[in-house]
């Protein structure tokens, strides 16, 4: 195992060298992370193909931000297996004329399979330590296994950690500047307190066994009760009470809201991760300990988490105390610090994709 700073293997292109990449995308998040990449590989010359499995709304973030791409998969809601499968092979059959020098995914259970059978290099990046039987099915094959050095677990010889997190890939301020506009969009004044509550659906592989809120109805008017207005971000249905509490927001405008709140509280890892990058206290509230929320928590106290079976009661006690000042912190100064020790993830992304020593 080594740093993301380790020299490229000896037989890796030069990563000046014109080359031929597979970007494979198959959930929204994997947009935010690839999309600034894309553009930068693109602009240097090199010859990049996106692959995508039509999961919720990766179409349409990719629209949102240009990124030329392929559907190889609809959603068509069939077995996990199948689907996965049934990726696999139209991936090897769109990629195997295009004589590919390198596949990169988050996760890379995919690209990892299919550049071995082409003979193609793969880079494996993943931040998720509990999605157990992806990780097992993709480290063996892949070339470079890429994680932040928080994560928790080691993949062996091909492991490289890298001082920055996932989300840090789009959401660094040399990547991202939050649009005001976006109040607008949603109904809130510039001066009004708001919260963005999510909750999520609970329908991955790596979310068996775990949980969040007990009571979503009772979450949403308890912060309400504190003054403060509640925008509600949902995968599932909502409880008829709150349901016109969720937000009408496109899928790209969700990080400048996120920006701009005074609090996130939700189910989510990777929202919660986000909200903290951003400066916006996050309340975690989800059985699942990773190692990405415990640095923002015991590192920058950017966010708190909620664990156990009194999860609700603790996450809306921490969130009313942050809403109401009696948690006297600098978030600002918090986020400052956070950017000083952890870097701008495309580049880390790009360097390893080009078998380059960043």
């Amino acid at each position: 195992m080594s740093d993301a700073r380790a020299p490229a293997t000896p037989d890796a292109p030069r990563p000046d060298d014109p080359q031929t990449v597979v970007l494979s995308v198959q959930h929204p998040a994997h947009v935010h992370f690839f999309k600034h990449a894309y553009r930068e590989l693109d602009a240097r010359g090199h010859d990049v193909h996106v692959f995508v499995r039509d999961k919720s709304v990766v179409c349409d973030l990719l629209d949102a931000a240009d990124v030329p791409h392929s559907v190889l998969l609809d959603a068509d809601g069939g077995s996990v297996y199948a689907n996965q499968l049934r990726y696999e092979w139209r991936l090897l059959r769109a990629t195997r004329g295009l004589d590919p020098d390198v596949f990169a995914g988050v996760g890379g259970v995919s690209t990892s399979h299919v550049a071995s059978v082409l003979g193609a290099r793969s880079v494996a990046f993943t931040d998720t330590e509990h999605a157990t039987l992806s990780n097992a099915l993709a480290f063996p094959f892949a070339d470079t296994v890429c994680t932040p050095a928080c994560f928790r677990g080691d993949a062996g010889d091909s492991h490289r950690r890298y001082d920055g997190y996932h989300e840090l890939a789009y959401l660094h301020p040399d990547r991202f500047d939050p649009d005001p506009a976006v109040l607008d969009e949603v109904g809130v004044d510039a001066d009004e307190q708001f919260v963005v509550l999510r909750s999520v659906a609970w329908s991955a592989a790596h979310d068996a066994g775990n949980a969040g809120f007990l009571d979503v109805r009772d979450a949403v008017e308890r912060l309400e009760a504190t003054g403060a207005t509640v925008l509600v971000t949902a995968e599932a249905d909502l409880p008829d009470a709150v349901a016109d509490r969720r937000v009408s927001v496109p899928p790209e405008r969700m990080h400048d809201l996120l920006a701009f709140a005074d609090c996130f509280v939700g189910e989510g890892a990777t929202m919660a991760a986000e909200s903290a990058v951003l400066g916006t206290p996050a309340v975690y509230v989800n059985t699942l300990e990773t190692g990405l929320t415990d640095e923002l928590a015991e590192r920058y106290g950017l966010l708190f988490r909620c664990h156990g079976s009194d999860r609700q009661v603790r996450a809306l006690a921490r969130a009313t105390a942050v809403l109401d000042g009696a948690m006297d912190r600098d978030w600002d100064a918090r986020r400052a610090d956070l950017l000083a020790e952890r870097t701008d993830t495309t580049g880390v992304v790009v360097d390893q994709i080009l078998g380059g020593d960043g």
